[in-house]
C-alpha cells in the first residue's frame, strides 16, 4: 500500500471517521474515499453500500475490478441517565455489540453497584463531553426526564451530527424541550432528528420493554444510515 494512503487512513481511522480503502485489482492502485466524498456511478453506488454496512468485498463497476475495504468506527451509545431503563439497556446494547457509557451527575443514582462493568461518569454532561467529545458514529439517549441534565448532551449530539438522538418524554414534555433548545441555539431541522418520544413504537411499557425499543431505533438508524426519513426510521 501507498505509505501516503496508510498515513491518510490511519488518520481517518484515529479520528473515527469512516473511510473506504479502493483497490484497482487490474493494476493495484489504492486511493481514499471519505464518507462524503461524490463518487459517480456504479463504483459509487457500491462504496455508499461499504459505507452503510461495513462490509469489505470485490466489486466490478464501469468494467474494472476493485476491492473496497470498509473502515467504519466502532458505533457506541452514550446514554444520559442513570436510570431503570439504562440498567437494562446496556447488557444489551454490549450484546448487540454497543459500547456503552452511562453520564449522570446524581451521585445516589450513577453507582458502581447498580452498573456493574459499564463505563460510568458521574458528573456533568457538560464536563465528560468536553474531554470525550460526541462524534457521528455515536448513538445517544437521554432518559433522566431532566432538562438540566438532558438538553445539554442533546444540543451537543445534534451538533456533533450523532447518527441516532433519542430523548424520553412525551409529545408534551418534547415541545417544551424544544423550546428550550431552540432558545440554546438549535435549528428547527436540528430538532426534527430527535427521536421523541424515545423508541420504536412497539407498546413498550416497562423498563426492560422501553429499552428494547430504544436499542432496536439505535441499530436501524446506523444501519439505515440516513438513506431513510426520520419518520420512516421511527
Amino acid at each position: 500500500m501507498d505509505p501516503y494512503v496508510l498515513k491518510t487512513l490511519n488518520e481517518e481511522r484515529r479520528a473515527r471517521r469512516a473511510a473506504v480503502l479502493v483497490t484497482d485489482l487490474g493494476d493495484g492502485r489504492d486511493r481514499i474515499v471519505r464518507e462524503g466524498d461524490r463518487v459517480p456511478g456504479e463504483l459509487g453506488a457500491a462504496i455508499a453500500s461499504a459505507f452503510r454496512t461495513g462490509i469489505s468485498r470485490s466489486v466490478e463497476a464501469e468494467g474494472r475490478t476493485f476491492f473496497l475495504n470498509a473502515h467504519l468506527p466502532r458505533p457506541r451509545l452514550v446514554v444520559i441517565g442513570a436510570v431503570h431503563i439504562s440498567q437494562a439497556l446496556a447488557p444489551m446494547a454490549r450484546i448487540a455489540g454497543y459500547p456503552v457509557e452511562i453520564i449522570d451527575p446524581r451521585t445516589a443514582f450513577a453507582t458502581p453497584e447498580r452498573f456493574y462493568g459499564v463505563a460510568l461518569h458521574a458528573e456533568w454532561p457538560e464536563d465528560v463531553l468536553k474531554r470525550q467529545p460526541l462524534d457521528s458514529y455515536t448513538a445517544l439517549a437521554a432518559v433522566t426526564h431532566d432538562p438540566k441534565i438532558d438538553d445539554f448532551a442533546l444540543k451537543a449530539a445534534l451538533d456533533a451530527r450523532c447518527f441516532y438522538v433519542g430523548a424520553l418524554g412525551s409529545r408534551k414534555t418534547h415541545a417544551k424541550r424544544v423550546e428550550r433548545l431552540l432558545a440554546m441555539g438549535a435549528s428547527a431541522d436540528q430538532i426534527a432528528r430527535i427521536h421523541a418520544p424515545i423508541g420504536l413504537d412497539i407498546g413498550a411499557a416497562s423498563p426492560a420493554e422501553i429499552a428494547v425499543a430504544v436499542l432496536a431505533q439505535t441499530i436501524h438508524a446506523f444501519r439505515s444510515h440516513g438513506l431513510e426519513s426520520k419518520g420512516a426510521v421511527a
